[in-house]
């Protein structure tokens, strides 16, 4: 006997029902593996967070120049007899830093700083490893979203150019009376990691929801605070530059009261070397004087932002912008503390994981102004 039906029931209703379950799963089908690709990014983001702290102790602990020659591939293999090692060894006593820094070093000794920049270099080759595999295997899988082929390419592409960068700040070290890569370098490579770990997280972000309901949060986009929330990106980013600059040349290391540098606001002979652009990269005064007021003026600028995000009807938007408040004041206190002590490992480090925890809730604070949900806006205040 056949059910009866309400009276106000849509007679086409449980085939419109069908045809929506049919329709969904078709979307489904197109809109690639979102959920499966999002995961191997956050795998590749937590490597290059790995390799950005790597390569901070890689330079703490002076070995970026222990391996003085560049192979991608052969280079993988450590030397595996005393033979090799000696060989090793020998390449690295003919260059500056050990003529000028490190004479009598044993060769125990160089095996240990050694063993940190082949773990670098080792790292950066599975990191690219892992892109790899990912991104081939999604492609041959055709998993991968609708146009989001470039945008994982992009990863990839940049961890090639970082390698080159790499060896491009290594060999500033090899020649003439350097003690250390040039700066300037350094920052670049620094800069670069950046570079790939934002847009990791980015794509993580946009990965993190539908398309549709991307299309549908962006109509809610806070304009302004997203304009300002990328200012302040732009702005943190140029500070990690200046950190770079600062570790290059071991500036945190000289001028280690505060809030004066020597007992003034300025350095004593700020422009000394010559020509004068020298200074802004290589005079340990000038440099830190330069990472203190762009530390000053950024917390500033991320006062504003968090005054201007008050204001936003979105809980989600404004916890954000709190977070980013609350990291970058502990950041300066950790800058500060860096300094007073001299720069010892174990503070830089922290320094400079502060460094990548504030980068992330920045990119996370400007995507959250710029796709707010609609759920955010009906719960606030």
């Amino acid at each position: 006997m056949a059910e009866k039906r309400k009276l106000f029931e849509e007679v086409g209703a449980e085939r419109r029902g069908d045809v929506a379950r049919e329709t969904g799963m078709i979307d489904r089908g197109r809109r690639g593996a979102r959920g499966a690709v999002r995961a191997w990014l956050m795998v590749l983001f937590a490597l290059v967070v790995a390799m950005i702290v790597v390569g901070g102790l890689t330079r703490l602990t002076d070995s970026g120049l222990s391996i003085t020659e560049w192979k991608p591939v052969t280079g993988a293999l450590p030397p595996m007899s005393e033979a090799a090692w000696t060989a090793e060894f020998d390449k690295y006593r003919a260059i500056p830093e050990y003529e000028l820094q490190n004479q009598g070093m044993t060769l125990s000794e160089f095996k240990v700083i050694y063993w940190w920049e082949w773990g670098h270099r080792q790292l950066g080759r599975f990191i690219g490893l892992v892109w790899a595999l990912g991104f081939f295997g999604f492609l041959v899988l055709r998993k991968i979203p609708p146009g989001w082929t470039g945008r994982l390419l992009v990863p990839g592409v940049l961890g090639g150019l970082q390698g080159a960068v790499g060896w491009w700040m290594v060999s500033s070290g090899l020649e003439g009376t350097m003690l250390d890569v040039a700066s300037y370098r350094l920052a670049t490579h620094l800069g670069l990691a950046f570079v790939i770990l934002g847009v990791l997280g980015w794509d993580m972000f946009l990965l993190g929801c539908e398309e549709r309901a991307l299309m549908q949060c962006r109509r809610n986009r806070e304009a302004r605070l997203f304009s300002m929330g990328t200012g302040l990106m732009h702005f943190a980013f140029l500070q990690i530059l200046l950190g770079a600059l600062v570790a290059g040349i071991d500036a945190g290391r000289n001028y280690t009261d505060w809030p004066l540098m020597a007992g003034e606001f300025l350095p004593p002979f700020p422009f000394e070397l010559e020509p004068v652009w020298r200074n802004f990269f290589e005079n340990d005064g000038l440099v830190q004087f330069m990472h203190r007021m762009a530390g000053y003026l950024l917390t500033i600028f991320g006062v504003v932002v968090w005054l201007r995000a008050r204001k936003s009807p979105n809980r989600h938007t404004r916890f954000a912008f709190n977070a980013v408040l609350a990291m970058m004041l502990m950041q300066m206190v950790l800058g500060i503390v860096t300094v007073l002590y001299s720069a010892p490992l174990h503070i830089a480090i922290v320094h400079q994981l502060g460094a990548i925890l504030l980068w992330v809730l920045i990119l996370r604070a400007r995507f959250i102004a710029g796709y707010p949900t609609s759920d955010s806006i009906r719960g606030s205040a």
